[in-house]
């Protein structure tokens, strides 16, 4: 048989409870004297408190019981019923032990009478009517945080699987179309590849060191774009210009790792980027911890095939940190995306 050790709620339930159960039991038995006579303090008082140890154990381990039996939120309805029986198999047994015992053996003089069994009764099932449902209320408590804290842990582990899945889709992506440039270059110019090359190396690096987090400051971030835009000028020389103005209070702030990088890409792949029609592209700050990746609009007519990796991705990341206020605004000259800045408070 499996013994359930009383939890801690219930053993300091026990302790202020027996007292007042005790003294309201031997006013019924001894009514008139049981302040009075010593000898109630010294005979009935220990007896009345063995039985009452006795009772409140069995009526843990029952309690227990019926905790392992239907232990969900979902069987709190059997949990309760179950626990109605409470008074039929312990409590009862415990007030007709005490009554009988007193009665057979005449302990200080005590004879049964009719009316000291009922309110014996009343005062015990109003105590274990009090306990049960203050333990039940407290067990329903902890099954609820329990409950919180499960479907915090299933959500965490979620989003990090989704994270590793944004995460994997960023690095080939780019990849694949730095492999293009170097493709592209390799037939134009071969020392340009080669430097285009050690830029990528250098640059790939440090993607990959700061893709691991899922999240990064402003500060890196920036410092990011800086590298990878020298990476682009290799390509498009005087075709792409990029202008950076961020106000420096808000490089503790955090977003979604590589998410510059991404909007940059995007907008390169999908604007003429020439010469004569430059791409222009703005990174700054505004008021309310936002930050504004803005360029002209100059779509290609012939437009390759999209991943929908960019913006999807960059969402799914606010999505996932549960981060509202991302917005793409495209107008009839310029296409603009803000991102919302996270304070940290780690």
């Amino acid at each position: 048989m499996r013994f359930s050790r009383p939890l801690r709620i219930q053993t300091r339930s026990f302790w202020l409870s027996m007292p007042v159960i005790t003294l309201m039991w031997n006013a019924i038995l001894y009514p008139g004297r049981f302040l009075t006579d010593w000898r109630v303090w010294f005979i009935s008082w220990p007896i009345i408190y063995g039985i009452g140890i006795v009772s409140w154990y069995l009526h843990i381990q029952y309690d227990h019981a019926i905790r392992r039996k239907f232990p969900s939120l979902k069987e709190t309805g059997k949990r309760i019923f179950f626990k109605t029986f409470t008074n039929p198999l312990v409590m009862t047994p415990s007030v007709l032990l005490i009554f009988y015992l007193y009665d057979y053996f005449h302990i200080l003089g005590y004879q049964l009478r009719t009316a000291d069994l009922k309110w014996g009764y009343l005062i015990g099932l109003a105590i274990n009517l009090l306990f049960d449902t203050l333990w039940e209320v407290l067990y329903l408590l902890e099954k609820y945080r329990e409950s919180l804290s499960e479907r915090e842990l299933l959500e965490k582990m979620s989003m990090e699987h989704e994270f590793e899945n944004l995460k994997g889709q960023v690095n080939p992506h780019f990849l694949f179309n730095c492999f293009n440039t170097l493709s592209s270059l390799i037939e134009e110019d071969k020392k340009e590849a080669e430097h285009f090359l050690d830029e990528l190396s250098k640059v790939y690096r440090y993607l990959l060191r700061n893709n691991e987090e899922g999240i990064s400051t402003v500060e890196k971030e920036v410092k990011f774009i800086q590298s990878y835009y020298e990476l682009l000028r290799t390509r498009y020389g005087e075709g792409l210009q990029l202008s950076i103005e961020i106000d420096r209070r808000y490089y503790p702030y955090q977003l979604p790792t590589l998410s510059l990088q991404l909007l940059v890409e995007n907008a390169v792949k999908h604007n003429i980027v020439s010469r004569q029609q430059p791409l222009v592209m703005e990174i700054f700050t505004t008021a309310g911890n936002k930050l504004v990746v803005n360029n002209n609009l100059q779509r290609k007519t012939m437009n390759k095939p999209s991943t929908q990796i960019g913006l999807s991705n960059i969402r799914a990341k606010y999505r996932l940190m549960k981060q509202d206020g991302f917005q793409v605004v495209e107008g009839e000259k310029n296409f603009m995306v803000v991102l919302p800045l996270i304070w940290n408070n780690n």
